[in-house]
C-alpha cells in the first residue's frame, strides 16, 4: 500500500506519494499537474492496461 502525504515547495501544496516508507525517489507533484492528471484519467488507466504485463 502507498503512503500519501502533503508538501511544499516554493511555497507552492504538493502531493507525495511513496512506494513505502523507505522509498528514497517518491513520486511528486503540484496542483498543476495534479489537474492534468485527472483530466486524464482514463488515458492513464487504458495506458496501465496496456502495458501492465
Amino acid at each position: 500500500m502507498s503512503i500519501v502525504s502533503e508538501s511544499e515547495f516554493k511555497g507552492n501544496p504538493m502531493l507525495v506519494i511513496k512506494n513505502d516508507e523507505e522509498d528514497k525517489y517518491p513520486f511528486q507533484f503540484g496542483l498543476r499537474k495534479a489537474k492534468l492528471i485527472l483530466e486524464n484519467v482514463e488515458e492513464i488507466k487504458k495506458f496501465v492496461e496496456k502495458n501492465d504485463k
